[in-house]
């Protein structure tokens, strides 16, 4: 019974790396290692680069600086019929984001059954991840767990003095009653780089984006925004709490946290 846990547990951990890619906004920006480790995803995909919400992502909210939102991630995979969505908040404030998610909220075809019921038995359905331009860092915490990965930017990779954008106007929507600027938005990294989006900027909102648009390959990724609040979220809620386990890889901080729960053991100390 364990063994068959644990393997649903391994095959939930694979959906998961789709919802993550949707928080950066391209795969191969703002790439994060976590120190010491070499990639420190899960099964070898590349989940450490999709948990920023990086200097990149941030040009796109122009000169907004401090904010609160209720984001709709939405994943559409080459040319499969559904999407996977999942809800999230969005927590802003001069370059440091936090997005806590509900991952047992998730839907999709791509969803194990099961799934979610396994990641509240194992206490990882609710993750917060933590971006921060100051510092260079993100990190990927689970209250459940009492436990985060802290996960360094390559040097250079978002220093946001570097980053170039462009707007040009292609059309004009609503969106829930918003009168919207509909804009084609490229934006070029340090490293030369360039990715496309499409912004939807709601006029009324000073110019906030209701919806952004992005595609790596054949995959969209489709982020929603609604309630959005121009409020100074707490400066507290943009660091690991000093209480929980630190670890410096992803992949070790959820193999201890399977077996510790499967086996009833006490675990092993983070890896340094």
């Amino acid at each position: 019974m364990q063994a068959r846990h644990l393997i649903l547990m391994i095959t939930s951990t694979r959906w998961l790396v789709v919802l993550l890619l949707a928080f950066s906004f391209s795969p191969a920006q703002g790439q994060t290692r976590s120190k010491g480790a070499a990639g420190g995803g899960m099964g070898g995909a590349p989940v450490p680069g999709a948990l920023q919400f990086n200097a990149a992502m941030t040009k796109l909210f122009g000169d907004h600086r401090a904010f609160t939102t209720v984001m709709e991630v939405e994943v559409k995979q080459g040319s499969a019929a559904e999407n996977i969505s999942m809800p999230t908040k969005l927590s802003f404030l001069e370059g440091k984001s936090r997005i806590e998610i509900d991952l047992s909220r998730a839907k999709g075809p791509q969803i194990p059954p099961g799934a979610a019921e396994q990641l509240k038995a194992m206490g990882m359905s609710d993750m917060t991840m933590i971006s921060r331009e100051d510092k260079q860092v993100a990190y990927l915490v689970y209250p459940g767990l009492q436990s985060y990965a802290e996960m360094k930017s390559e040097e250079g990779a978002n220093d946001a003095a570097k980053i170039k954008v462009s707007t040009s106007e292609i059309g004009r929507e609503s969106i829930d009653g918003h009168v919207c600027v509909k804009n084609k938005v490229t934006v070029t990294d340090a490293n030369g780089k360039a990715t496309d989006a499409t912004v939807w900027n709601a006029t009324d909102l000073k110019q906030f984006p209701l919806r952004i648009e992005t595609a790596e390959g054949k995959d969209k990724v489709t982020m929603k925004f609604k309630d959005v609040k121009f409020e100074k979220p707490a400066a507290t809620l943009f660091d690991p709490p000093a209480s929980f386990t630190r670890y410096d890889s992803v992949q070790t901080m959820m193999q201890e946290a399977m077996m510790k729960k499967l086996l009833g053991g006490a675990g092993g100390k983070p890896g340094k």
